[in-house]
């Protein structure tokens, strides 16, 4: 049974790092994608990283340059290192994986969702 579990969340000022982490147990590393979703005040639960299981890394314009996805597989962990947070990036970050290839914009296709954990930036 596959169990996501996220932490790292925080309060952190403008321009500063966080790395989130997920606890990911009877995740398949060599067929599952794993990714990275957010829940901003008023806006509807976007992807912002996925991580296909052969390597591939996708990123939505918002983070890309800023956000790394990364795992360690041998330890069932997926990071999200976050660098020049913005108060725009205020939110409620998850995990998820799905089995086969990843979809950035289709959330509805990942079938376990972690129980997500805040990120709060103040400017």
């Amino acid at each position: 049974q596959v169990h996501l579990e996220e932490s790292g969340g925080g309060s952190v000022e403008a321009g500063g790092s966080l790395t989130l982490r997920c606890a990911a147990s009877g995740v398949s590393h060599r067929t599952d994608c794993l990714g990275w979703f957010r829940r901003r005040p008023g806006k509807e639960r976007e992807g912002i990283a996925t991580l296909e299981a052969r390597g591939d890394e996708e990123y939505s314009d918002s983070v890309k340059g800023r956000f790394i996805i990364s795992k360690d597989s041998a330890e069932n962990v997926l990071f999200l290192q976050m660098n020049n947070l913005q108060p725009d990036d205020t939110g409620v970050y998850y995990c998820a994986t799905r089995r086969g290839y990843c979809y950035l914009i289709l959330d509805r296709k990942y079938e376990v969702w972690g129980q997500g954990t805040q990120v709060t930036v103040s400017s």
